[in-house]
């Protein structure tokens, strides 16, 4: 059974951190990009960031370089996202997806969300101001 278990959200103060959590499971994890999207109340999900394990590139959208990092630990088939200096507009439902094609990291021409193979329920992530 495929599964992507995502784990972390919670509620932070506007300027702290989170870290979030994607555990992959019933696919080949090596062969797999993998992409952390979100969505606000009122508005479309949106593509945040996205690692490629299959030639470890990686791509951040704008409003969260430099304060969102995104890893991931092939021994445990698990990718993270480490958010730091949170602001309110980073509240949201934040959904982990994987896709095996080997571009979706390259830039924003290639990570699209209508691309992904497999989708995992959200958690929710709440930044107060």
């Amino acid at each position: 059974e495929v599964q992507l278990q995502a784990f972390g959200g919670g509620l932070v103060q506007a300027g702290g951190s989170l870290r979030l959590s994607c555990a992959a499971s019933g696919f080949s994890f090596d062969d797999y990009a993998f992409g952390w999207f979100r969505q606000a109340p009122g508005k479309e999900r949106e593509g945040v960031s996205c690692i490629s394990e299959m030639d470890d590139s990686t791509y951040y959208v704008d409003s969260v370089k430099g304060r969102f990092t995104i890893s991931s630990d092939r021994s445990k088939n698990t990718v993270y996202l480490q958010m730091n200096s949170l602001k309110p507009e980073d509240t949201a439902i934040y959904y982990c997806a994987a896709d095996s094609f080997s571009l979706l990291c390259r830039g924003s021409r290639y990570f699209s969300q209508d691309d992904m193979d497999y989708w995992g329920k959200g958690t929710l992530v709440t930044v107060s101001s």
